[in-house]
């Protein structure tokens, strides 16, 4: 069982999308993912949003003019997706299983962006086979771009894989780091707590 539906029991979907509905309408910036992803690969690129949730970052980047495609294993978030925009492709499936073919989607991707603490709460043991899949999942010089917490104040859980262990995974998967940023703005990574990393096949 992921860490993930220990947590929430797979039931938090319109929990999570009020969460982040609030959030703008205080006037916070919501978009950080989208936007780190239009600085990475043009518009027009396939994107596939891995742990897409409630589609907040996959929707936006569609508007953008992104050809968007979105997994996740939680049915509750997918159902908000699904409502916000049901045009776009979204999927059910575990990450640790994912076969982009099964599914009737090409295995090309630009970028796989992995967002909202996603590695660290996989079911634990299968962090190296989910960076395996996704990478097949990319074409040759297209990019992984993955955002997680790496201590107790940035997870809801505790933490499950460290930056040395993600990144044993991504060389194993046959990826390599090209830039590590401490936030969705690109700021400079200083060793804190929180990184996003991107790799490229």
């Amino acid at each position: 069982m992921s860490r993930w539906r220990e947590l929430t029991g797979g039931t938090s979907g319109q929990d999570y999308a009020a969460r982040f509905a609030d959030l703008a309408r205080s006037g916070k910036d919501v978009h950080g993912e989208a936007r780190f992803c239009t600085a990475l690969v043009p518009a027009g690129a396939r994107v596939l949003d891995a742990g897409c949730g409630t589609g907040r970052v996959m929707i936006r980047l569609a508007e953008l003019g992104y050809d968007c495609v979105g997994v996740d294993l939680d049915a509750s978030m997918l159902a908000v997706a699904q409502r916000q925009a049901p045009e776009l492709p979204w999927f059910q499936a575990d990450l640790a299983g994912f076969e982009p073919d099964a599914l009737g989607v090409a295995a090309d991707f630009d970028l796989v962006l992995a967002a909202g603490n996603v590695f660290p709460l996989l079911a634990a043991g299968t962090e190296a086979t989910v960076v395996r899949r996704l990478a097949a999942a990319l074409r040759p010089g297209g990019l992984l771009a993955a955002g997680f917490g790496l201590d107790e104040a940035h997870l809801p859980v505790p933490p499950g894989i460290t930056l040395a262990e993600y990144d044993d995974c991504c060389a194993a998967a046959g990826l390599a780091l090209i830039d590590r940023f401490a936030t969705w703005d690109a700021d400079p990574y200083d060793g804190g707590g929180y990184a996003v990393s991107v790799h490229r096949r």
